[in-house]
């Protein structure tokens, strides 16, 4: 068996125009001080990474790890979140998610969709010059806005809509598969790609992808009323990252899973600081060691009640303290009586 490496961070949610959290420098100091041990890094904000000279120089890749090293850090992983929402968008969000991109491309989806694509295809390469093996990020989305069947959907609107998000992820994957990386996506809502089934449909029409697989995050199960722990059973040999999240799920006589277009304080399902929600994390560590997982446990931090900071100090110890050294013998070793052949068969009376 093996272990499951910690505690490491995302420092998407921590990112902003005030030191420390301005510099790649200011950000991994504060972390290292926390206790953290591994940064996961957003590709898309130019004061993290160059993507481009990562994905061009090695020398670069291997100074930027140098100077982690320094601190105490690697790198876990690098994310494509926001690009890879933009390989698939439907245009009910266009406006929205120009946000996402280069002001050159806003109002015009396919050089948006060309940007984020060759972005993504850049952090295969990037990953690659680091020594990472898996990467983290979202699928964009098709048939989102048609998630409840009414008003009734068209006659195979899903497999359409399928069938194209496999075809602008292939030609990104086999770039993965080049640099012997694994894209993991997380399963969110907002994503066409949201649980097990829609993960399913989407490898199917991959034909089976190598490279396509989960960044396993349970917060966005709990708010689905879905089994994410027995999740872990039917897709352990997919999971290659591991979101360490934790969330609520409180329906009342007034909200379910919808929570009624609520704030995130009000709504039934809210993500919270670790410790503080539903998820059974001793469940998942020991479910994912059973698997042999022995990528990254990387806190990341959303809550709507909870301050950053402190939610940052208490996820690194909480980690710790769920990270498992795997064992190393049978615990009932010490009653064994060795392998004999002959013994055996005396035994079961052959």
């Amino acid at each position: 068996m093996k272990s499951i490496k910690g505690p490491g961070i995302f420092l998407a949610q921590f990112l902003g125009d005030e030191a420390p959290f301005n510099t790649l420098d200011g950000i991994s100091d504060y972390m290292a001080g926390k206790g953290y041990k591994g940064i996961q890094i957003p590709t898309w904000d130019g004061r993290m990474i160059d993507l481009k000279k990562a994905a061009d120089s090695k020398t670069y890749c291997d100074e930027l790890k140098g100077k982690l090293e320094d601190k105490g850090l690697v790198i876990t992983e690098l994310s494509t979140h926001l690009q890879g929402q933009l390989v698939a968008s439907h245009p009910t969000y266009n406006m929205m998610y120009d946000a996402f991109a280069p002001a050159e491309v806003h109002g015009n989806e396919p050089a948006r969709r060309a940007w984020a694509i060759e972005q993504c295809k850049l952090a295969a390469k990037a990953s690659k010059n680091l020594g990472l093996t898996s990467h983290v990020g979202f699928s964009g989305a098709l048939a989102w806005p048609f998630l409840y069947p009414w008003p009734q959907r068209p006659a195979g609107l899903i497999e359409s809509a399928f069938k194209e998000l496999a075809a602008r992820w292939k030609p990104i994957l086999d770039v993965y598969d080049e640099n012997g990386v694994d894209y993991c996506y997380e399963l969110h809502p907002g994503e066409d790609l949201f649980d097990g089934t829609t993960f399913e449909m989407f490898v199917d029409a991959l034909d089976g992808h190598s490279r396509a697989n989960i960044n396993y995050d349970p917060s966005h199960f709990v708010l689905q009323a879905l089994d994410y722990v027995q999740f872990i059973d039917f897709y352990h040999e997919r999971i290659k990252a591991f979101h360490v999240k934790d969330a609520e799920f409180n329906p009342t006589g007034k909200q379910g899973v919808y929570s009624g277009y609520a704030g995130w304080a009000d709504r039934a399902g809210r993500f919270r600081s670790l410790g503080d929600g539903q998820v059974d994390f001793k469940s998942i560590f020991s479910k994912l060691s059973q698997y042999d997982y022995d990528g990254w446990a990387v806190l990341e931090w959303e809550c709507c009640i909870k301050d950053s900071d402190q939610g940052a100090t208490e996820g690194a110890p909480f980690i710790e303290d769920h990270l498992i050294q795997v064992v190393t013998r049978a615990f009932d070793d010490f009653a064994a009586t060795g392998a004999d052949e002959a013994v055996n068969k005396k035994v079961l009376g052959i």
